[in-house]
């Protein structure tokens, strides 16, 4: 068990120091041969834009080949699109990692051009994206993506890990009431979830019902926030449209569930005047509203910040090479992103944790049975 305790912590801080790296290890001393590298206060925040925005494709780390040519390494991932000529699929390599529509894909028949990681139909007879005066494409218009992109992949593969996890407990269960191997790692999790969330906010009467929605949003949310913190780059929950989706399917547990004092207490809420009663609906329905616009917004500006604060001090090793020179410069800035990763590991558990609770707390409010005197 020693050994293997060892083994994890030796394997964790491999992959941080190899996360630290892969954010800005393309920078080089030599700023006469650019070659795609990020070398300046504006490339680097694009790079930090480019990262936290969802992509068709992988890329793991880049490099610069004696012909100065810039090499990418990753794996492409499959695009599907809506065009005016029906259903078009293809890899996203087709576009080589390009994104700023010089390459313009023939589909078909359909002229499509990848553009700020959106992909654009040409108008008939157009052959390369023109763009106004604020950099917007001209003579082409956005389609129906429902592409495999990084953001999806991630979610398919944080779906099967927990499938895998929650097959192999309750598969344990069956061998014996102590579960063995991996399942011992996920029982305290799941009882955590139903002891210290559900029961207390919920109630002992209902939140049997409820369990298997908190466990799942508890357990995507902390594995996609644990993969985020990974060199495959993953931003899930620095989404907005996941975030959004989150949300909402707490928003409509929250509504069916309400029985009729929920109700009441927003529409005509007992126990003070008439007048009052008028005045506070309103105010109750847009508290019913701002529920789960505070629950997506916490959740998407947390993790959002995390990774742009981590991959700034990452930075520091370009910004501050003139100070300290290359080694000292990389030495500094591989120590404070260790450190801000390991915070970082802190905050995708408690995010996961917030958003359970938060949900269990609404729900709770919905199914509260209140007595009146």
């Amino acid at each position: 068990m020693m050994i293997a305790k060892k083994s994890i912590n030796f394997l964790t801080i491999l992959v941080l120091v190899f996360t630290s790296f892969s954010i800005f290890g393309n920078e080089k001393d030599d700023p006469s041969q650019d070659g795609g590298r990020v070398n300046t206060k504006e490339e680097i925040e694009a790079y930090k834009k480019h990262h936290l925005a969802d992509s068709h494709d992988f890329s793991l780390f880049s490099y610069t080949n004696d012909a100065n040519e810039r090499v990418h390494i990753g794996f492409p991932l499959p695009v599907i699109v809506w065009t005016s000529k029906g259903l078009k699929t293809f890899m996203s390599s087709a576009f080589h990692h390009n994104d700023d529509g010089k390459i313009v894909v023939d589909a078909g028949g359909v002229k499509l051009a990848k553009v700020h990681s959106k992909i654009y139909e040409l108008e008939e007879g157009a052959t390369v994206v023109s763009f106004d005066e604020e950099h917007h494409p001209v003579k082409a218009h956005k389609l129906l993506d429902f592409s495999i992109t990084k953001s999806v992949f991630g979610m398919l593969l944080v779906g099967l890990l927990m499938i895998f996890g929650f097959r192999s407990l309750a598969k344990g269960y069956k061998k014996g009431a102590i579960p063995t191997g991996f399942s011992r790692v996920l029982e305290p999790l799941v009882l955590y979830v139903r002891d210290e969330i559900a029961r207390p906010n919920i109630g002992e009467k209902h939140y049997r019902k409820f369990m298997s929605f908190l466990l799942t949003v508890f357990f995507f949310i902390w594995v996609s926030n644990i993969l985020g913190l990974t060199p495959l780059g993953f931003n899930i929950t620095g989404q907005l449209a996941v975030t959004v989706c989150l949300a909402l399917f707490t928003f409509i547990i929250v509504q069916f569930s309400g029985n009729k004092d929920y109700w009441k207490h927003i529409f005509w809420m007992p126990g003070v005047p008439v007048l009052m009663k008028i005045v506070l609906a309103p105010i109750e329905v847009l508290g019913m509203l701002t529920k789960p616009f505070s629950l997506f917004v916490r959740l998407f500006a947390n993790i959002t910040a995390g990774h742009a604060v981590v991959m700034g001090i990452a930075a520091l090793m370009i910004t501050l090479k003139a100070q300290f020179g290359t080694a000292g410069a990389t030495g500094v800035s591989v120590f404070l992103t260790l450190f801000l990763t390991l915070i970082e590991v802190l905050v995708a558990f408690l995010q996961a944790y917030i958003f359970t609770m938060l949900s269990s707390l609404f729900i709770g409010m919905a199914v509260e049975e209140h007595e009146h005197h």
